[in-house]
């Protein structure tokens, strides 16, 4: 089970945009990434493909950050917080280590 899901709001704990808040978009696990919205912005030289009318030239899109250096924001405490696991009920889910609610 994983700590950060797709959909949720993140906080990024070090690099150049320690402190911004952002959706979690895409996870790649075996790299141990994430891709957060509006954060890690990278300018990608682009050319265009084949007949698809792809925009050429010089994009802005967000880049991968690690998984470490973002935290997940609780929905009930709005801090960022570790994550735990505890059962609720009869399933397994994560938990706020600060405040000690579920998050699921």
């Amino acid at each position: 089970m994983n700590k950060i899901r797709k959909g949720d709001t993140v906080q990024v704990i070090a690099g150049n945009d320690r402190g911004k808040t952002g959706e979690v978009q895409r996870i790649s696990p075996k790299d141990e990434t994430v891709v957060v919205a509006g954060i890690n912005l990278v300018k990608k030289h682009q050319k265009r493909t084949g007949n698809v009318r792809t925009q050429a030239g010089i994009i802005t899109r967000e880049g991968p950050l690690p998984l470490a250096n973002v935290a997940l924001v609780c929905k009930n405490c709005n801090k960022p917080t570790r994550i735990g696991f505890g059962a609720q009920g009869d399933r397994k889910s994560r938990k706020c280590k600060k405040c000690g609610q579920f998050i699921d």
